[in-house]
């Protein structure tokens, strides 16, 4: 890619197919991939994600919000689409684009029988999720005879799979936690199976359980976060790439005194002459207060150049005083060299929240 101009989000779709044939091939053959393009495609661009993973026969996608998945069934997206997080006031765009809702409590099964039944709808397809220790949505395992009873009392909803959710996938700390919850769900499972009558599609591990429970495959896995590059853990980061690259320029170089001060309240006074840079990004476009002051840094011709100071709104200014580096230059905030998740370590947070707080104002460029 030529060397950018301004503040630029890269997206590699070649990366995302790496990512994408790795993870299917920790699957067995008949086991579906659902992938997650919630939060614009965990901060990427979620219609092109979805289209170029339709192209590569993805089995199903998820997002958190009913709009999301209208954004991507205005785009042209004609895979199933689970929503993860419906509200009763979506129920109409969930039903007029056929989205698949995640019925998690009595109240959301309840009114979306009564708002399909009210459509005459029939056999629409629908998701129940259980809680099996992550204590966020779903029913609980008592409740299995009473959701049936529900059930087979309309006919406006089709049970299309059961799922949960893994709390610790990732940490092999909490190994013994993550074999109970499976067995919880496929406790859950038989009662359900034989209250009802018959065994819909099912599922419960993420990235991590993808790569760490095997034999908890069942049905269909979910991905979101190895999609984009990464594991969970150093030694998967390894075999996946970060699909996303932030890059941007510097704007102005300064060369200040000791005891001159950098940006807003005088958060950072210089102990001795030092050159800063100013760069055009700021909490507006994802990089949030939590860095600088000593947290942070991006690379400018191959070398960290700190973040110096509060973070404005469009912009932050970091430390150049031993590189060798121009106005205009290009700099790197994040790609798959010096990643996401590098940066969030120094502040103490994930690659998740880094990727999907990169601002919608930032312009996306595509690298197929």
């Amino acid at each position: 890619m030529p060397k950018a101009q301004e503040t630029v989000l890269e997206i590699d779709l070649k990366a995302l197919k790496h990512n994408f044939e790795y993870l299917r091939s920790k699957l067995q053959k008949n086991t579906k991939l659902l992938a997650v393009v919630k939060a614009f495609a965990y901060g990427s661009d979620a219609e092109e994600i979805a289209k170029y993973l339709e192209q590569l026969q993805v089995d199903y996608f998820a997002v958190a919000y009913a709009n999301e998945g209208v954004a991507l069934r205005q785009a042209g997206v004609t895979t199933p689409i689970l929503v993860l997080h419906p509200l009763p006031v979506n129920f109409n765009s969930i039903i007029e684009h056929h989205l698949e809702p995640n019925l998690y409590n009595f109240k959301i099964l309840n009114e979306f029988i009564n708002y399909a039944s009210s459509k005459t709808k029939t056999d629409f397809p629908v998701h129940i999720k259980f809680n099996s220790g992550l204590n966020r949505l779903g029913f609980s395992s008592n409740e299995v005879d009473n959701i049936v009873a529900t059930i087979k009392a309309t006919n406006a909803i089709k049970i299309t799979s059961l799922f949960s959710h893994l709390a610790a996938s990732e940490d092999l700390d909490e190994k013994a936690f993550t074999l109970n919850q499976i067995e919880t769900f496929k406790a859950i499972v038989k009662t359900f199976k034989n209250a009802i009558g018959f065994k819909p599609m099912l599922h419960i591990c993420n990235t991590s359980g993808i790569l760490n429970y095997p034999k908890a495959h069942f049905d269909m896995v979910r991905t979101g976060i190895g999609l984009y590059g990464f594991g969970n853990s150093e030694e998967e980061n390894k075999h996946l790439k970060p699909i996303g690259a932030l890059k941007t320029v510097i704007s102005q170089i300064h060369h200040l005194e000791k005891g001159a001060s950098i940006g807003y309240n005088r958060a950072y006074i210089s102990d001795k002459p030092i050159r800063s840079a100013t760069l055009p990004l700021g909490h507006a476009d994802g990089i949030s207060r939590i860095y600088g002051n000593g947290n942070g840094f991006v690379t400018i011709n191959g070398k960290k150049a700190a973040i110096l100071g509060n973070v404005c709104m469009d912009m932050i200014m970091v430390n150049v005083t031993d590189i060798d580096c121009n106005e205009g230059d290009e700099v790197i905030v994040f790609d798959g060299t010096s990643t996401a998740e590098d940066l969030a370590i120094t502040a103490n947070s994930i690659s998740y929240e880094i990727i999907t707080s990169v601002s919608q104002r930032v312009k996306r460029v595509f690298r197929r």
